[in-house]
C-alpha cells in the first residue's frame, strides 16, 4: 500500500438517472438552471448544466435504475493511488484533454476520478 493519500477535492460530477426526463429538467430548470443537450457517440441523448464547477447531467432512465446514479471527483493524484489501494479501474476516457477514471462504489454506482488540473 503506497504511503500516498488520494484526496478528493471537489465534487465535479453528478449524473442523475430519470424517469421523465423532460419533467426533471423543467423542475431544475425552475431553479434558473440552464440544459444543453448534448450525446457523447452513440450514447444516450441527455441534458447537461453546470453549477458552480459541477457539471449535473439528466440521463433518461432506459433500462438501468434510480440507483444507477453517477458521481465525479476531482481529486489530487489519480489512477497510481487507485492501484496502490486495490481500487479496480473499471474503464477510462479522455475528455477536454484530460483522462477520467471509472470505478465502481460498493452499493454498484460509477465513481469518476479525474486529476485536478494544475492550470
Amino acid at each position: 500500500m503506497s504511503n500516498k493519500i488520494l484526496k478528493a477535492k471537489t465534487l465535479n460530477l453528478l449524473v442523475l438517472r430519470c424517469r421523465d426526463i423532460e419533467k426533471t429538467k423543467d423542475f431544475y430548470k425552475k431553479l434558473s438552471l440552464s440544459f444543453v443537450k448534448e450525446q457523447h457517440g452513440e450514447g444516450a441523448v441527455h441534458y447537461a448544466t453546470k453549477v458552480g464547477d459541477l457539471v449535473l447531467e439528466l440521463y433518461p432512465l432506459g433500462e438501468s435504475n434510480v440507483e444507477s446514479n453517477r458521481l465525479g471527483f476531482t481529486v489530487n493524484s489519480s489512477k497510481q493511488i487507485l492501484e496502490d489501494e486495490e481500487i479496480e479501474l473499471v474503464s477510462q476516457y479522455s475528455f477536454d484533454g484530460q483522462i477520467y477514471y471509472v470505478i465502481v462504489d460498493p452499493d454498484g454506482r460509477k465513481v469518476e476520478i479525474v486529476e485536478e488540473n494544475d492550470s
